[in-house]
């Protein structure tokens, strides 16, 4: 079988199944399987497959059309301009935590050294950008999942910042190494009884702790903003995403922990996402 007639078998199995990005995810699959980019898929759509790649690549197609992510099956996401390994062990990077990035690049932009912290690093997305775009930075991050630690060591590898940067396995409430100029986390936010609710793609795969904020959504919120107030320095920032309907809880839970709310950004979906605040 040829390239152009395995792309299309695989996007009708899906397209069957109700997946939107039928042809996309059939195309992303197969230039995965034979190592090449969906711009030499288009370029040689005759040449023929392999036997072995062609069953890879159907397994990987019926793992799809049960609504397994692309991620999981490729092992890698893209988020801002780097890619990143991932597995079913971490949340895939989503592009509205690029907000994140953007608002921490603004605020550092007259920095030449700083020591952040990532709390709930996971695949260490969020931390390792901010490392690779400032060149000075030096990064810490904890998680309490030791799978989502060696992830983030591959991916620091991966990204050559692997001297600036350690890792620690941690709960949040334990953690008590340092005292940061910048402080970040995306915690699990949603609530608890909201989690049956999601995408299949996100209810069936991605790991429960990094999504179950507890019965109000906001119990790992509280926990994290608790610690930072304990770890960052005076004046230093801190740079949270919430949930979309958080905001004004998020707003008092900060100034009870003594920050001062600097701005609120909106995400992709011009929902309330992310919160800058200083410690006074």
């Amino acid at each position: 079988m040829n390239i152009q007639s395995a792309i299309l078998e695989g996007a009708n199995i899906l397209k069957n199944k109700s997946i939107n990005s039928a042809k996309l995810d059939s195309e992303i699959l197969l230039a995965s399987v034979i190592n090449k980019d969906r711009k030499y898929l288009i370029l040689n759509d005759d040449q023929n497959i392999k036997e072995k790649n062609l069953i890879h690549f159907q397994k990987l197609i019926n793992k799809r059309s049960f609504r397994e992510p692309i991620a999981y099956l490729t092992n890698k996401k893209h988020f801002w301009n780097y890619k990143f390994f991932v597995t079913k062990d971490t949340l895939i990077p989503r592009p509205d935590t690029e907000l994140i990035v953007e608002q921490i690049l603004k605020l550092t932009k007259s920095k030449t050294k700083m020591k952040i912290l990532d709390i709930g690093v996971g695949s260490g997305c969020i931390l390792l950008t901010i490392l690779k775009e400032r060149k000075n930075f030096y990064g810490v991050g904890v998680d309490i999942s030791k799978k989502c630690l060696n992830i983030s060591k591959i991916n620091a590898k991966n990204l050559e910042v692997s001297s600036r940067v350690k890792f620690f396995k941690s709960d949040v409430d334990k953690f008590d190494q340092g005292k940061y100029d910048l402080i970040v986390s995306n915690p699990p936010y949603i609530k608890k009884f909201d989690l049956k609710y999601l995408e299949k793609d996100i209810a069936n795969f991605e790991p429960k702790l990094a999504l179950d904020g507890g019965l109000d959504g906001l119990s790992e919120i509280r926990r994290v903003i608790t610690k930072s107030s304990e770890l960052i320095k005076k004046n230093g920032k801190f740079v949270l995403e919430f949930g979309f309907d958080q905001k004004n809880k998020v707003i008092n839970l900060l100034k009870d922990k003594g920050f001062y709310i600097n701005n609120i950004s909106k995400d992709l979906a011009n929902n309330d996402r992310c919160i800058v605040s200083t410690k006074i």
